[in-house]
């Protein structure tokens, strides 16, 4: 079953990425690739993050680069 979090429970569970980030993230999502990676979802005015495909998209916003 996926996970989902609204943008609040997902900078908790993440403090990497804070409340300003992920809604500057979100506001760019057309722009940034988040929106075809289907990481965001809405109902209504309700925004929810699938856990697992927001980080396959900070994923592929590495590429492939090597540490």
């Amino acid at each position: 079953m996926p996970n989902f979090s609204t943008v609040k429970q997902f900078a908790e569970k993440y403090p990497a990425f804070t409340i300003g980030c992920l809604r500057s993230l979100i506001f760019q999502e057309n722009s940034n690739g988040l929106a075809n990676s289907g990481a965001i979802v809405r109902i209504g005015r309700k925004v929810l993050i699938s856990d697992a495909k927001f980080f396959a998209w900070v994923e592929a916003q590495n590429n492939g680069g090597a540490a």
